[in-house]
């Protein structure tokens, strides 16, 4: 495929040689993981970060770990207030985004939580990123931002057969841990399709990402035993941190990933990703559903095209 690098094994080979130093990224979920691993990447490369994290303290620790320039931001995807109050500040620093990369993420326990009367991985994993790429998509740039959404093979594998269970968003009824993060990165990658749809007339890229089984990024600290232990086990055979960022830096910046849009990509090469990506009714009503409740919320903006 000519979209794919002759190395992309990496986050630093997707953007090896690059000059960013003239482009800002917006990184959700920093502190760690797959997040700061392509905060690292990219500022390596010269980009300026504007890092998102539940803590403005974690976001500072980021940027100092990494060595980069950037902006600290305090932002829970889990209090759609923070969200809100996350792109007022974004957009007060008055700077156009090249790129905004939704990498943060929670993997749920055996007990259902709530969030803003959802369950915690739908609005962590998918309506807090909603809120906040609705909140700041005007001031991205026509025909060169991105925006790249980490989805997961779990949107295939364990989703709901069904898709997205409109019925029962809060889990009260249905609740079980694999199930439901499964639909929430399902929704992830179905809200980049449509995102990209509805911002086609602007030529801004969108896209989501399966970045692998990656060890080492925290996201499994919520699953009891024994299924920890599996997992500790199984860690082994999994990709590092770095490996499992490739895909997303490469989207975010490599030159190679410009023009393809509306795609799930796998290993910085689009894959076909859930049958539920070609459902139009589900995308709508998704993204109806979604943008009611976060207004309802007080969460503000939603500036995409209608």
């Amino acid at each position: 495929m000519k979209n794919h690098p002759s190395d992309c094994r990496t986050a630093d080979d997707a953007v090896r040689g690059l000059d960013l130093s003239s482009h800002t990224v917006l990184v959700t979920g920093c502190a760690s993981g797959l997040g700061l691993e392509t905060l690292r990447a990219l500022s390596r490369r010269g980009a300026s970060i504007i890092a998102l994290a539940r803590t403005r303290a974690s976001a500072e620790q980021a940027l100092s770990t990494a060595g980069a320039r950037g902006v600290p931001v305090e932002c829970d995807l889990a209090d759609l207030k923070s969200v809100h109050r996350a792109v007022e500040m974004v957009r007060g620093l008055e700077t156009t985004l090249d790129a905004l990369v939704a990498s943060a993420g929670v993997i749920g326990g055996k007990e259902l939580v709530k969030a803003n009367g959802l369950e915690l991985q739908f609005q962590v994993n998918y309506l807090g990123h909603f809120a906040l790429i609705n909140g700041l998509v005007d001031v991205l740039q026509d025909g060169r931002s991105r925006i790249v959404i980490v989805s997961s093979d779990a949107a295939v594998k364990q989703a709901p057969k069904e898709g997205i269970r409109f019925d029962d968003l809060s889990g009260d009824r249905t609740y079980a841990p694999f199930t439901f993060y499964g639909q929430s990165k399902l929704a992830c990658a179905i809200y980049a399709k449509e995102l990209a749809r509805r911002l086609a007339p602007r030529k801004i890229d969108v896209n989501s990402v399966h970045p692998g089984a990656v060890r080492g990024t925290g996201l499994n600290r919520n699953l009891a035993f024994p299924l920890n232990l599996v997992l500790k086990v199984a860690s082994f055979f999994m990709k590092s941190v770095e490996e499992g960022a490739a895909t997303q830096t490469f989207l975010a910046a490599n030159p190679a990933a410009r023009g393809v849009t509306g795609r799930y990509w796998v290993d910085c090469r689009v894959s076909d990703g859930s049958p539920h990506l070609d459902d139009a009714a589900m995308a709508t009503r998704l993204w109806d559903i979604s943008s009611e409740i976060a207004s309802r919320s007080g969460s503000g903006r939603n500036a995409s095209p209608s």
